[in-house]
């Protein structure tokens, strides 16, 4: 049995070292049996988690859930290390040097006076760190494995550099009309409904970008919007909801958006 200093207060040092010892040929069946591809739904869950902490303004849970992430960075690093692949310090330089040369407006001579301004700096770094010129190029350097919605909204940003948008929100708004049209084309037979579908998400993603928001983050509000309702909606019955016409379930939402929270 293993035992470990007790402290008042333990530092990335200790984490260092203890995510060691669970990896030891002592240490801990599981962690040792892990891989990068074993534990990679675990690292997606936890950032997953954390970013629900940062939702609901829980600084102690944050904490919490930040511990979690930086423990699967840490684990990752372990892991490579022992492969000789790479070590937490590549990691760790590997950063810091990326931020100090995406950051010319703070280490170097660009000006920047605004977020949007250092934003477009940093791109433009970005660009030229990776060989990149304007265009598809950076497109397909946007990671498959995003969420859909927050997928789309980086490649339409990729799109705008380049030189390729809407003028403003009201022309998106005209064109998410028009793919509406074409999906009610292809619901009476001409054109793939599938597509059509796909194009009505991709436009309003482009709507919600030149609106100024995240897409992800409307959805997911207006998923948490619709929950609430059904829950009001739900109180409102005498019977299984599947019992009443769907007329009678459209005044029963109309209600249950009216009703007081």
């Amino acid at each position: 049995m293993r035992t470990y200093p007790q402290k008042e207060r333990y530092d990335s040092a200790d984490l260092r070292e203890i995510i060691q010892i669970l990896r030891a040929p002592d240490g801990c069946p599981w962690d040792r049996e892990q891989t990068h591809a074993s534990i990679r739904n675990n690292f997606i869950e936890e950032c997953y988690e954390a970013v629900e902490a940062i939702d609901t303004g829980d600084n102690a849970l944050l904490t919490e859930e930040l511990g979690d992430v930086l423990m699967q960075v840490y684990l990752h690093a372990q892991m490579a290390q022992e492969e000789n692949a790479f070590s937490l310090d590549d990691v760790v330089d590997g950063i810091c040097k990326k931020l100090l040369y995406r950051h010319p407006h703070v280490f170097g001579d660009v000006n920047a006076e605004n977020g949007e301004q250092a934003l477009a700096s940093w791109d433009e770094a970005k660009r030229k760190s990776k060989g990149q010129a304007l265009g598809s190029v950076p497109m397909h350097g946007v990671s498959k494995t995003l969420p859909a919605l927050m997928r789309a909204q980086k490649v339409q940003k990729k799109a705008r550099l380049a030189g390729m948008d809407f003028p403003d929100t009201a022309a998106c708004a005209a064109k998410l009309r028009e793919e509406l049209d074409e999906l009610n084309e292809a619901l009476r037979g001409h054109g793939s409904v599938q597509e059509e579908l796909g194009d009505i998400l991709f436009t309003a993603v482009n709507a919600a970008r030149l609106a100024g928001f995240e897409a992800e983050e409307l959805l997911t509000r207006s998923t948490e919007k619709f929950i609430s309702r059904f829950e009001r909606l739900e109180g409102l019955i005498d019977k299984p909801l599947a019992d009443y016409s769907p007329e009678e379930q459209d005044k029963l939402w109309e209600q249950s958006k009216s009703a007081v929270n």
